[in-house]
């Protein structure tokens, strides 16, 4: 698992109830790192936040990392 996940998962579980249900894979997609996380369909309100403020803060956190790194990431909610 890369830093970068690990940060990300650090972060994901803290703001979800059910931590352990935390899934994060990452694949390559052309020259993006597509980031999907899986989390319990309880806590996926928890992980958008509000009007999607949640989501929208994690992407800007991975894209400020991209650009420290020169990698691109794609973040993707899925429930389960």
């Amino acid at each position: 698992m890369s830093e970068v996940l690990t940060e990300l998962q650090g972060i994901i579980e803290a703001l979800v109830d059910e931590p352990k249900s935390v899934e994060l894979t990452e694949e390559d997609v052309g020259d993006t790192q597509l980031i999907e996380v899986g989390v319990d369909s309880s806590d996926l309100g928890k992980v958008i936040g509000r009007q999607g403020r949640t989501v929208r803060s994690l992407r800007t956190l991975l894209e400020v990392r991209g650009a420290e790194t020169g990698t691109y990431y794609d973040l993707e909610i899925l429930e389960g």
